[in-house]
């Protein structure tokens, strides 16, 4: 899997912690420890299956379109990642006479789309607000170990 998925739900997670506010590529960037180019690329995204909207100019930036509580992670997985999980090569050859190497592409095939299928299941239950509210339980946890 590529990391694209995780930078765009960390990305609209903390845009759903700044509601109302604009969060500009290098402020996103640096809470998400990358570059602002590659933020910026993936709000491109984002942007273009409408879950944020833009803003140009001082004081521009990003800001959430969406309702956290409605948008799920299957959602943002099938804008970003979709066939991820499936590596682009795979073992065997259809053409040779043994059974394990004639066959291993299709097995291996159906396993990662059935692998795929039963993630993008598990993602439909979870929510941008699910992942902030997972991230508030944790910051609460940190605080009651000191």
């Amino acid at each position: 899997m590529n990391s694209e998925f995780t930078i765009a739900v960390h990305s609209l997670a903390l845009l759903a912690h700044l509601p109302g506010h604009m969060a500009s590529s290098e402020l996103i960037a640096q809470n998400v420890c990358t570059h602002p180019a590659r933020i910026r690329k993936i709000m491109g995204i984002l942007r273009k299956n409408g879950f944020v909207k833009t803003k140009e100019g001082v004081g521009g930036g990003y800001m959430l379109a969406c309702d956290p509580g409605e948008v799920t992670l299957a959602a943002i997985y099938r804008s970003m990642s979709t066939g991820t999980l499936k590596p682009h090569w795979c073992s065997g050859d259809p053409k040779e006479a043994c059974l394990v190497s004639a066959n291993m592409h299709g097995v291996m095939d159906q396993i990662f789309t059935e692998a795929e299928s039963s993630y993008t299941k598990y993602l439909e239950e979870l929510t941008i607000q699910t992942v902030l509210d997972k991230v508030r339980q944790g910051q609460c946890q940190v605080q009651d170990r000191q």
